[in-house]
């Protein structure tokens, strides 16, 4: 599938190298905790075995909600994703000033295709749904899921394989809005 894009249709937000570094940092230590498995601590997988896949859901569900966060341009969604950047950035960089003595550089921007009216029904949806149903979730499933949403903002960027993952993630949130009031609200097929 090939997509051209009008740069007003991207939203943007800076992130920084020690921003891009924490995220790595952030999903490095969660898949070494899935990998490792067994063991009982907090990164075990459920049941005890190693390696189970469904370890993983909350972590990429997480993942996924980070950058349909930086999809979204303005908003309630949006200012959390900007803090959660501002916030991966600061502490990212007072950590390599003090591991290496090199202040950070800017790496990129974010700039992932845009939320667009169909898409903003599944988010509101989805996130509507989460806080409804966050009692019902477990201690070490949020927890996985807030490192995921963290991940999810600080890798989002414009460059390699986090953007074709962004607009996947993006463009498939846009097309289930799509389909949903196509197919369900007016009862026709998209």
């Amino acid at each position: 599938m090939n997509t051209t894009l009008a740069a007003g249709q991207y939203t943007t937000t800076t992130i920084s190298t020690a921003g891009f570094a924490l995220g790595l940092a952030l999903l490095g230590t969660e898949l070494w905790r899935w990998h490792k498995g067994g063991g009982g601590g907090a990164g075990a997988a459920p049941g005890g075995s190693s390696r189970d896949p469904k370890a993983l859901l909350p972590l990429g569900f997480g993942i996924a909600c980070g950058i349909l966060m930086i999809a979204c341009p303005a908003g309630l969604l949006g200012t959390a994703a900007e803090f959660l950047r501002w916030g991966g950035n600061s502490v990212g960089d007072v950590s390599m000033k003090w591991l290496t003595g090199t202040p950070s550089q800017t790496l990129g921007t974010a700039a992932t295709p845009r939320i667009d009216g169909y898409g903003a029904i599944v988010v509101a949806a989805l996130f509507i749904a989460l806080i409804i149903l966050r009692k019902t979730f477990g201690k070490i499933i949020k927890g996985k899921w807030w490192k995921g949403v963290v991940v999810g903002v600080l890798l989002c960027v414009s460059t390699g394989t986090a953007a074709l993952v962004a607009q996947q993630v993006v463009d498939g949130v846009n097309g289930v809005g799509a389909w949903a009031i196509g197919g369900l609200a007016e009862g026709t097929l998209v």
